[in-house]
C-alpha cells in the first residue's frame, strides 16, 4: 500500500509491543576491593548475554602475578575467566567471542596451542591484539569475553 504526502495513516488502538525488553544488567565482582578501586565490574550479564571484562595475571589484591612467564599469566587469565563463567554458569564452550591484548605477539603465538584446552568444541570468535602496553608494566597478556547463555 503506498501512501501519499497528504494521506492519513489509520490510526490503531491495539497496544503494540515493543521489540526489545527490558533486562536488568546482574553484575558480578569477582575481587570486589580492587574493582571499586579501578572503578569496573568484572562482568555483567544482560539476558542470556555476559561480557566479561579483560582477565590479567593478578592476586586478590590487584598484585601482578607470574611475572616474566607469559605462559603462566596466560593460563592465570583463563582460571580467573573460569571462575566467572561457573558464577553465571556456563563454561568457555558458552564463549562466543574471545578478545586477546598482549605486549608480545611472538610469545602468544608460541603459546596458543594452550587454548585448545580450553576450548575443546569449537573456538569463538574474536581478535588478538598487539598492544605497546597493557594496565601495569608486569602484564604480558589481556583476555576478554563474550558469552552467550543459551536457555
Amino acid at each position: 500500500m503506498a501512501i501519499g504526502c497528504n494521506q492519513k495513516v489509520k490510526e490503531t488502538t491495539t497496544p503494540i509491543e515493543p521489540i526489545v525488553q527490558k533486562e536488568t544488567p546482574e553484575y558480578f565482582l569477582l575481587r570486589p576491593e580492587v574493582e571499586k578501586m579501578y572503578g569496573y565490574s568484572h562482568a555483567v550479564k544482560i539476558g542470556n548475554n555476559i561480557i566479561i571484562s579483560g582477565a590479567v595475571s593478578m592476586d586478590n589484591q590487584g598484585n601482578p602475578t607470574a611475572i616474566g612467564d607469559f605462559e603462566q599469566q596466560m593460563k592465570n587469565c583463563y582460571a580467573d575467566l573460569d571462575k566467572v563463567l561457573k558464577h553465571y554458569g556456563c563454561t568457555f564452550d558458552d564463549v562466543v567471542v574471545e578478545n586477546i591484548f598482549t605486549t608480545n605477539m611472538p610469545k602468544f603465538l608460541e603459546v596458543a596451542a594452550y587454548r585448545n584446552e580450553i576450548y575443546t568444541k569449537q573456538f569463538p570468535t574474536g581478535s588478538w591484539l598487539g598492544v605497546k602496553e597493557l594496565a601495569l608494566p608486569e602484564f604480558l597478556i589481556e583476555i576478554e569475553l563474550e558469552v552467550h547463555k543459551a536457555e
